[in-house]
Formats: C-alpha cells, structure tokens, sequence
C-alpha cells in the first residue's frame, strides 16, 4: 500500500465514525450522524475538517484496542451563507459521544481558532457525558471547554444545538453559550439523570419530562428553541445567524432596503382596545412595524409576558423587547426579567439596537415572586438595559406603571428616543388605585363613596393616564400616532447609526445575579 492509498484508507475509516452498523442504528432512531448534521448546516463544499485523524491515548480497560478516527467528534470549518462559522459535532457512533481528552483537545483547538479569527462557533452536542474510562482527564477536558466558552463570551457569537444526549457536566458548556437549540423528544440536557433523581427525591420521571426539549422550553428556560426534527434545528441556526455579526467588533449584516414612498401602517392604528384593561396580543404591534415576515421569536414558550427576539427594520438587525398584554396582562416577574435582561445584554455584546414596546402594570405581586428574588430578578433587567450602550428606542403603546416604567427602557437609564402612544397611561399606578390613596379621607366620608371614588378616578385619569405630562418633562421625546410608529423608527434608528456611548473603566460590573 503507497502513501496515497493510505491516506484514502485513513479518510474513508474516518468518514465511517463507529461503523456502518452504528450509523445504521443512529438513523433508525431518527438521528442524523455527526456529518450529516454539519453536511445540512454549511454551505455545499465549504467545510474543512481538522483532526480526522486523532485517536485517544488511553490504554486502561482495553481501550488500546478500541481506536476510530477522529475520536467522537467531527470538527472543522466552513461558511452559512457565505459567513465563515468554526463547527463541532460530536459523534454518537463512537463510544456514545462520550468526551476524552483528546476529544476535548479537538473542541478546544476549534474554539482557539474563532478567538483569534472572529467568527461564530456552533456547538452540535450529541454525548454520553465523559468518558469515565479516562477518569480525571476528560473532567480536565470538559474544565478547558467551559474556561473558552467563558474568555469567548461577548466576543463571539457561540450556539448549542441539543441533537442528543447531553447530561452531568456536559450541560455547563451549552449553559455558558448566547443560544441553545434542542429537538423535541431526541433530545434531552440535566444535570442528573432520572435514576439519580428517584435513588436521592424518590421521585418516578422519564428523560424527557425531566429534561427534554419541552420542559426545557416552557419550565426551566434553559433552551431558546424547541425545534420539530433535526433539520428544523440546523435551519433555526442559519436563521440565528443572520441576525447577528461575526463578532462584537463587528456590525450585524444588513439586508438592501428601499424606503417605500409611505412607511405609514394604518393597522396599528386599530390594534389598542377602546378598554384599557382589556388585552391585545403584542406581536400585532411588532409585525405591524418591521419589515415583513423578519420577526425571530426567542424564548417563545417561556415567560409569555414578555416577548424577546430579532427582526429587521429597514433592512438593519435590531432586538425587540415587549411587554406581552395577552398574558398575566404584561407585568414582569422573576422569569420574565431574567429572560429579558438575558437577551438585552447578547444584544448590547454584538452592537444589535434595541427596540422595546412598553404595555407594564408593574411587577407582579405575591409570596412567590417575593421569595424567589424579584427584587434582584427585576434588577437584572434593569441593570441590563442602564449598561446597555447600543442605540435604544422605547414606544410606550399603552400602560406604563410605578418600577416597571422606569425599568422597561425607560429615559433615565439611558434610552436614546422615547414614543408614546396618545392612548399611553404613564403614572405610579393605575387610576383606582392612586385615588384610593390620594383620596381616601374625602371617598370614605362621602355621602355615596362608590359615586366620589368613580369622581376621583376619573380625575386622576385625566390628569395623568396621559402621555402629556411625562412629555411635558422631556421623559418623552415626542407623542405619535400608532400609525406613525415605523416611519419614526427608521428615522430615529438612523440618525443613531453612529452612536458612541462609552462605559466608565472598569474591570467588570456587578450585576445581581
């Protein structure tokens, strides 16, 4: 055999992973192999593989008999949509995914290049954990992963897509990532498994429930994306991608926009209810005002009142956050926070402006949200948006109540352009419940306290469930019609294409986590 055809022999054995049989059984249990997965996700012909070849070094167990090119794990990259992107797959045929030293060593080296070349790293988890056959190594392994995905945090894009298994300390390396995607029922992340769970709480749950793509969507909010089959997972990636730059010294991509002759949109006009407690669905309002069909929903399933994800406006990248009337009326809460600082602060990371639609009666009360730290829950989104140094726009379309006003981008920590609405409500509280207050001496003396109180309610709406005062102040740049809203966000994102707000020096904040 001459060196050529060792080589052909070498790549074809590397291409097989496990083994025909394994790869057979991978597809009969509705799994796409490593390759394939990368094959659907780069462009045709524009992936290039590093390390084919490396095997691991262990020797213990028999394991010096059980060698596969490439050791678990397909890594490499190549282009979506013509935009370099550094890959790993990891590779179920071979000992279960399971992460070695060197396997490790493979990732590490990957992640090394999109450092120091600036470009996206894709995650493709589908493991069994370590490989317990090395011991203390491949925990080594997985410490050097996580180390890389925290220096590269904020200045790469980084994205975890679940294909598989993912279990024990694999699940922090996803965890430390801008976006992590799982396919529903192949798919599964926690920390420890069912049988742990029922040896230590006695309680009976399956892998899925415990921690499948559903639970993970709705429950934990660990994963931004549940998708229906692997494909569906590997388009959502390429979608993603496109929202956002290479990397934070870059600018998103923007798409050619013509200016149409009207950017008027007559139907948001008719979206507000004549009642101010009766509720919409926001998404109206957001569709209403982007460009058409560009809104990426994130989080969808988790925390419903509040509506984070991308879209484009006049061609450009922007992230929009949106207090959600349809559900719990739109208030914030401990989920809701925690999801909405979340995406502000990969926003601000990758130069994306912010659009946020205001509709808050405050912060939802009770035990549980009390016990379950709203006070720094609250704080995170609050934080996020005050260090936020992007171009900000807020539109108050109705309620803007008490914190929650100051919180949701308001202009005293920092935003840019404030829009109201001329149905916008912005008080401390809502109208019954400051007359209730204010007026309580002269409504419980009364000969008809029902009839003074309805008298003091409607006092206090006039006087301030109004946008007026507050632009009296300055607190908000200018009242507009619904209609006008996107003409006014074009215009207004525009002359904030070259904003420059710098942070005081430090080493890093403090934010309540």
């Amino acid at each position: 055999m001459n060196a050529t055809e060792k080589l052909d022999k070498l790549r074809k054995e590397a291409l097989l992973g496990g083994g025909e049989d394994r790869i057979a059984k991978q597809h009969k249990g509705g799994k796409l192999t490593a390759r394939e997965r990368i094959h659907f996700l780069v462009d045709e012909g524009s992936f290039n593989e590093i390390g084919a070849f490396v095997s691991h070094r262990s020797t213990d167990f028999g394991m010096d008999e059980q060698k596969f090119p490439g050791d678990g794990v397909v890594t490499g990259y190549g282009t979506v949509n013509g935009r370099l992107v550094y890959i790993f797959s990891q590779d179920f045929t071979v000992f279960g995914g399971s992460l070695s030293e060197t396997h490790a060593e493979k990732i590490v080296k990957i992640m090394d290049h999109a450092m120091k070349n600036g470009a996206p790293v894709i995650g493709l988890n589908d493991s069994g954990g370590a490989r317990i056959q090395e011991g203390v190594v491949s925990l080594g392994g997985y410490a050097d992963i996580f180390y890389r995905n925290t220096r590269a945090s904020g200045v790469i894009p980084q994205i975890s897509a679940i294909m598989g298994p993912c279990a024990g300390g694999a699940v922090y390396s996803p965890a430390i990532t801008d976006f992590i995607l799982m396919v529903q029922n192949r798919s599964y992340m926690f920390v420890t498994g069912p049988n742990v769970v029922k040896t230590v709480t006695h309680e009976e749950v399956s892998s899925e429930d415990l921690g499948g793509a559903s639970a993970h969507a709705t429950k934990s909010g660990v994963t931004h994306f549940s998708c229906q089959n692997e494909i569906d997972c590997i388009q959502h990636i390429k979608k993603l991608l496109s929202y956002m730059p290479q990397n934070c010294e870059e600018q998103a991509p923007t798409l050619p926009y013509s200016t149409e002759p009207d950017e008027t949109r007559t139907e948001l006009d008719n979206i507000i209810p004549a009642n101010p407690n009766q509720p919409y669905d926001i998404r109206e309002v957001i569709n209403g005002t982007i460009d058409k069909d560009s809104f990426l929903e994130v989080h969808k399933d988790y925390a419903e009142n509040i509506v984070v994800g991308f879209a484009r406006l006049g061609g450009r990248s922007i992230g929009i956050v949106a207090n959600q009337p349809a559900y719990l009326a739109g208030v914030l809460d401990n989920n809701s926070s925690n999801k909405g600082a979340r995406f502000v602060r990969f926003c601000d990371c990758f130069n994306i402006p912010l659009l946020v639609f205001v509709d808050v009666p405050g912060f939802l009360p009770g035990t549980d949200q009390e016990w379950h730290g709203i006070i720094k829950n609250g704080a995170k989104l609050l934080y996020a948006f005050s260090e936020a140094t992007v171009p900000r726009i807020s539109v108050i379309t109705r309620k803007a109540y008490g914190g929650a006003y100051d919180v949701m981008n308001s202009k005293h920590i920092g935003s840019d352009l404030n829009f109201a609405w001329p149905m916008a409500e912005i008080a401390v509280m809502g109208a019954k419940g400051a007359a209730e207050i204010i007026f309580k001496r002269e409504i419980t003396s009364a000969k008809d306290p029902e009839a003074k109180l309805q008298e003091k309610v409607n006092e206090y709406t006039e006087m301030f469930a109004n946008p007026y005062k507050a632009a009296e102040r300055g607190y908000i740049d200018e009242v507009i019609k619904p209609h006008e809203t996107r003409q006014k966000l074009l215009a207004g994102f525009k002359m904030l294409e070259n904003k420059v707000d710098n942070m005081p020096r430090k080493k890093h904040g403090n934010i309540p986590l």
